[in-house]
């Protein structure tokens, strides 16, 4: 892997006077007056998108515990600013793998968002690159690795633990042959939970060629015509590309079922063999308990991102920001992020305080994608180092390396007293 690469902080190019950049740039301002917040891109996209394609995305398992929790766990952290700093050489790049970035966030993996966006993958990899922000391609996506990062090279891959060591060894095989850097294996989905959510919007994969679909057509033309249809016309019956070695099923089915089971079986062990076969970074992604951390260590993973999947999986886990101090002491040398519920420059910086080196955001970024294409997720990337840059400066600081507990205080409100302390 290149030593410290840098990759490209902005979307300037030899081309910035061509129609085709003069008419981003006027959706780019048009994006800038209605969409102030990554927040904001949410009822947008509500609107845009038909019922069961938004509660998936945007929804979690069982009662949103996990979800909700996500949110109210930095709420439960406050600022302790310095003044009278000089903050006139504000920085926000970090170094990740051998790479360094323009800035401590990254576009966290989302299955099928080339059925939200148009190309959504490619437009959100694209974004991320231009910006020089890493970005996190999905097993579960509908383009081909081959085609994202020949769009956007320096995409990251993200995998599941197959069923099949041989079918997961050989999806290994391909995520190198099509020129990934970095591993993120996904490893808090044993088994399939409970997403009553997807059955009370009437979402499952593949989609049933009934008359719901026909109804989600007419109801939501907008997307009917500029991403569903308009991907059929030039690309045809879009398939999950990317789960095995080979293609693995199409969009819209009559017949097929995808089996999500069969994990039940897979332990240290399984890892153990992939991280011989892998020779890039390998990163693990779900974890919460720092026993875990250090056994992900002693096997020779470079990187974990703490997290709980967005609240997707066991409802009721832990949030990453209380447990992000104790991963990171036991993570060592090891490379430390994070995921779940990050929304605003703050957020970032108060998990860079607790032990993160960087983190990852997913729904938002999603969301951007529906609404505005490539446009619309560089304008939210572009949102939060803007934010953080302003916060970086508020808190006093010009490097993120400054960025530290001491700079935090834990809330004592009368409501949060029964709040364990972190993990230790």
């Amino acid at each position: 892997m290149p030593a410290a690469a840098t990759v490209p902080a902005t979307a300037a190019s030899a081309h910035a006077d061509t129609p085709r950049s003069q008419r981003a740039a006027r959706q780019q301002q048009r994006l800038a007056r209605r969409f102030l917040s990554l927040d904001d891109f949410e009822p947008a996209a509500q609107r845009l998108l038909p019922r069961p394609l938004f509660g998936y995305v945007a929804g979690a398992t069982e009662t949103n515990a996990s979800l909700h929790g996500n949110r109210e766990a930095f709420a439960q952290w406050q600022f302790v600013p310095r003044v009278l700093v000089d903050v006139s050489a504000r920085e926000q790049s970090v170094e990740l793998f051998g790479r360094r970035y323009a800035a401590p966030f990254g576009i966290a993996p989302m299955g099928i968002s080339a059925l939200t966006a148009y190309r959504g993958d490619i437009v959100q990899a694209r974004a991320a690159a231009q910006a020089g922000v890493p970005m996190v391609l999905s097993s579960s996506a509908l383009i081909r690795m081959e085609d994202v990062l020949a769009a956007a090279p320096g995409t990251w891959f993200q995998a599941y633990l197959a069923r099949d060591l041989n079918a997961g060894l050989a999806l290994v095989d391909r995520v190198a042959k099509a020129g990934a850097e970095v591993l993120v294996i996904t490893v808090d989905s044993a088994v399939v939970p409970n997403r009553e959510n997807n059955a009370r919007n009437g979402f499952k994969t593949p989609l049933r060629p009934d008359l719901r679909l026909v109804w989600d057509g007419l109801t939501h033309p907008r997307w009917a015509l500029g991403t569903f249809l308009r991907t059929l016309v030039r690309h045809g019956m879009p398939h999950f590309e990317n789960v095995e070695a080979g293609r693995g099923a199409p969009l819209v089915a009559k017949d097929v079922t995808r089996d999500f089971s069969g994990r039940e079986h897979l332990d240290w062990n399984a890892l153990k063999l992939m991280r011989q076969r892998w020779r890039g970074a390998l990163v693990l992604k779900g974890i919460s308990h720092p026993d875990d951390a250090r056994r992900a260590r002693e096997l020779g993973a470079d990187g974990v991102i703490v997290s709980n999947h967005g609240g997707r999986q066991l409802d009721g886990t832990v949030s990453p920001l209380h447990v992000l101090p104790a991963v990171a002491e036991a993570a060592g040398t090891m490379t430390v992020m994070a995921d779940s519920g990050f929304r605003r420059g703050t957020d970032v910086l108060k998990a860079l305080a607790l032990g993160a080196k960087s983190v990852f955001i997913g729904r938002p970024m999603n969301h951007a994608a529906a609404i505005g294409g490539e446009a619309g997720v560089a304008h939210a990337i572009a949102l939060l180092k803007a934010e953080i840059r302003a916060d970086m400066g508020l808190l006093g600081v010009n490097h993120l390396a400054e960025v530290g507990p001491e700079l935090l205080s834990r809330r004592q409100d009368r409501w949060l007293s029964t709040i364990p302390e972190t993990l230790g």
